[in-house]
């Protein structure tokens, strides 16, 4: 637990929100719970933790981050169990990778105490923002930025760390309904050498203008290619990918462009524990395509904490189309994502210590 001399102050909201809000219509990423964590870092260390009413922070115009976009952040989620205790899944994972997102960027480490003690005495300061329906979960945001007031390219000597949280149904509005994809060699997400497997928000903001342009041609989301080839798969959208392929389940490798996420990892370790064949390697889009031809496509989905898993039930690459499953969930989908809803919500054993309940 935190130590003596991180002991969190805690100031409780007066006027608690929950009751204006329709749990029953969740969105995502639209409703806040009532406070809110942070700690600020100066003269080389991390200061004292507060908790307090969620709110707009002020910062000046020159805060570097506004300029050079030195910031890291985390999303993992609580799940509420059917007697009531809240479930936060793999919380020591996503610490671990913020960590080493912040390295990637020169942001200080924060300890485990500040992060998951700090996270948890949020959510259980806020627990009744859980919501009690399955499937749905209360979405959890760390997150760390430069604060420094200052105009130029360096490491910035103070920073805040922050918690939010928030209730959420699912990611897209359709559910586990099957994507459609498409690629644009265009455009790259990510190259080896840079910020790829790191958790930064330029990833994201260099993503927006191309995932826009493949709303516009009635795709849900993109199918990034690598940079260099432009011809091996990396990820989808904001997630890693998967494509059962001859009775094997196959992801691109870890090679430097390619976020290692945490519910990539949790399906991995599923599949093999029900039986699967998996691989973890470089498949490039010729060999989905000849795989379709062959019959041997059999299913593809994308992973990340947000989605958890979305089938892929259409992919469009330089004129050629691809059907998967006829655009129906497939049965490995249907079954790695009922045991890891499972284990969200207490139905299934957790046998491998994932879930912190309280």
């Amino acid at each position: 637990m935190i130590d003596s001399n991180h002991d969190i102050q805690i100031i409780k909201t007066e006027n608690s929100r929950i009751a204006q809000v329709d749990f029953s219509q969740l969105s995502f990423g639209e409703i806040f719970s009532d406070h809110m964590y942070q700690v600020e870092y100066r003269d080389h260390e991390w200061q004292q933790p507060e908790i307090h009413p969620f709110g707009d922070i002020t910062i000046s115009p020159s805060t570097s981050i506004l300029h050079y976009g030195q910031a890291v952040f985390e999303g993992l989620k609580a799940f509420r169990y059917k007697d009531g205790k809240i479930n936060i899944f793999r919380a020591r994972d996503h610490f671990n990778r913020f960590n080493r997102s912040c390295k990637r960027v020169s942001i200080p480490e924060i300890s485990e105490e500040l992060f998951i003690d700090g996270l948890y005495a949020l959510v259980d300061l806020d627990r009744d923002w859980v919501p009690k329906e399955k499937y749905k979960s209360l979405y959890i945001r760390p997150f760390v930025f430069a604060t420094d007031k200052f105009l130029g390219v360096r490491a910035s000597r103070t920073y805040k760390f922050m918690i939010l949280t928030g209730p959420v149904g699912n990611y897209y509005k359709n559910g586990l309904k099957p994507v459609s994809l498409t690629t644009m060699p265009d455009f790259v997400r990510a190259v080896k050498g840079g910020v790829g497997n790191a958790k930064v928000p330029g990833n994201y903001a260099a993503s927006i203008y191309p995932a826009e342009l493949a709303k516009e041609q009635g795709y849900t989301q993109i199918l990034w290619l690598d940079a260099c080839e432009k011809k091996f798969i990396e990820e989808v959208g904001t997630m890693n990918i998967f494509f059962m392929i001859d009775d094997v389940l196959i992801t691109p490798a870890l090679s430097g462009s390619i976020l290692e996420g945490i519910t990539r990892k949790t399906v991995l370790e599923v599949a093999i524990g029900m039986g699967y064949t998996t691989e973890e390697r470089a498949i490039s889009i010729d060999e989905v395509i000849s795989a379709s031809k062959k019959g041997t496509l059999q299913e593809a989905f994308g992973t990340g904490t947000a989605a958890v898993i979305s089938p892929v039930g259409f992919i469009h690459h330089e004129e050629k189309e691809i059907v998967i499953n006829n655009r129906e969930i497939g049965p490995v989908v249907k079954k790695i994502y009922n045991h890891i809803t499972g284990l969200h919500h207490g139905d299934v054993a957790d046998t491998n210590n994932w879930c912190h309940v309280f």
